[in-house]
């Protein structure tokens, strides 16, 4: 099975190369400005001849967005509008008309429809001081020294690595991956290098391959699986937010940049913000290293798992619940997710937006119109159980593997929710094979209709 897969690795710079990746990124900086100038200068003035009366077929001539026609512009005044090009790999200012091209297209997609999710702006101009730093090599000299401690990068030359590269360079001698491009970006006051790689990666069976397990994430606890191990939440950012606000204030105090006036800002001004970077830093660091391990540990051991789809942006618009919401990491949960069964030989089963699993009883499929928050217990009137809410839900969403249809046949009917779930009666009916134990019985609403749910397999 062939993937693509990403390897990063940080990087230890001296003062000289340092200045060079800069040089590389600013290159690609200006091409980006420059080409996002002259397509608006082009847009903006055939909307002003139209303004005009002036006829389609006489307007300006239109300016093509596809990245071969960007760097053919490009390379028509780049004598001009950079004579110091030479100095800088030609990957460099492909960067940034590769980075304008992508936008413009998705800019283009997202108002004619094309493009689902949230909505995309038009390109802007990036800032020498506002803009992380990157810069991407596609061809040249990319490899990693036979030390694997040292990379080799087009123009750039020979780099240290702060750790060694020995997953990837094995990989590379053995003949099973192959180096797409590399991509020098600063984070956190760090500089990295992450090289996209075509790996062929062998068959793996899950240690459990029969195993369903549901996973319902959540703020008190980062997740509660189905077999009734609660995964604690660290809440990284809530513990660094003293030494956060320490450094926040330190830096209110400094002189900073103000363009109105065109005042650049002091260096202990630039030290402090260098300070409260490495600090959010060190706290993304955490939670990535705390949901890496989570979702490996899961994907390597059980067979199926069962996630939610979650509103998340709805869900931030509770201004007491969306810090910590975004600490946990809802989506990146579920992202890591999909590819990790892939690897493992898993499936990922998502449960639809408005499937009831935390209104919904585990024991007799009952289902309340209404949940607050600050119930942490559910309490079904109708049989009696009390459970934590959390793992009642684990459960319901480990049910549903039962009702997915293995062979993708078509869309699979469970018992759902609309958008607004309503009390059900208490019409016995037999359960699906594998929900609940022999004899139990469920319940359906005795009038209405209920809207069926796909549950979807990731691919």
């Amino acid at each position: 099975m062939n993937t693509i897969q990403a390897y990063r690795f940080a990087l230890d710079l001296s003062p000289g190369q340092e200045r060079a990746v800069l040089a590389h990124s600013g290159a690609a900086r200006v091409a980006h400005n420059w080409a996002l100038a002259r397509v608006k200068a082009v847009m903006d003035q055939r909307a002003a001849e139209r303004t005009y009366g002036v006829p389609d077929d006489l307007l300006t001539p239109s300016m093509s967005w596809t990245l071969p026609a960007l760097r053919k512009a490009w390379n028509a005044v780049k004598e001009r509008v950079a004579p110091w090009w030479r100095e800088c790999s030609k990957e460099a200012f492909n960067t940034g008309l590769d980075a304008l091209a992508r936008g413009l297209r998705n800019w283009a997609d997202c108002r004619s429809g094309r493009r689902t999710g949230r909505p995309v702006g038009f390109p802007r101009f990036k800032s020498r001081r506002r803009t992380t730093a990157s810069v991407r090599f596609t061809t040249g000299a990319i490899r990693v020294e036979p030390g694997r401690k040292h990379v080799v990068l087009p123009r750039l030359g020979r780099l240290k690595l702060h750790e060694s590269a020995r997953k990837l360079a094995r990989r590379l001698e053995a003949g099973t991956a192959r180096i797409m491009s590399a991509t020098v970006r600063r984070d956190g006051g760090r500089w990295h290098v992450a090289f996209c790689v075509e790996v062929q990666r062998c068959e793996r069976t899950p240690a459990r391959p029969d195993s369903v397990v549901g996973v319902d994430v959540g703020i008190t606890h980062l997740a509660v699986l189905s077999t009734g191990e609660p995964v604690d939440n660290p809440r990284h950012l809530t513990v660094a937010q003293a030494r956060l606000r320490m450094l926040g204030r330190a830096l209110s105090r400094k002189q900073g940049p103000d363009r109105r006036i065109g005042r650049r800002p002091s260096t202990r001004w630039e030290r402090a913000a260098a300070r409260l970077g490495r600090a959010h830093a060190r706290v993304a660091n955490l939670r990535r290293d705390g949901v890496h391990k989570l979702t490996t540990r899961l994907a390597r051991e059980h067979g199926t798992i069962v996630v939610e789809d979650l509103n998340v942006a709805g869900m931030l618009a509770n201004r007491r619940l969306a810090r910590h919401i975004t600490d946990a990491g809802f989506a990146e949960i579920r992202r890591q997710l999909t590819y990790k069964t892939q690897w493992n030989g898993g499936r990922l089963i998502i449960a639809d937006r408005w499937y009831p699993s935390s209104k919904m009883c585990s024991g007799c499929g009952a289902v309340k119109a209404k949940l607050a928050l600050s119930e942490h217990e559910y309490h079904c009137q109708a049989c009696g159980l009390v459970m934590e809410r959390d793992h009642n839900a684990s459960l319901n969403l480990a049910a549903l593997a039962a009702e997915f249809d293995p062979a993708g046949s078509g869309p699979v009917a469970a018992r759902g929710a609309d958008r607004k779930t309503r009390e059900r009666g208490q019409v016995a009916v037999k359960r699906e094979p594998g929900t609940a134990t022999a004899g139990q019985t469920g319940t359906v609403p005795p009038q209405g209709r209920t809207t069926d749910h796909v549950f979807t397999k990731a691919h």
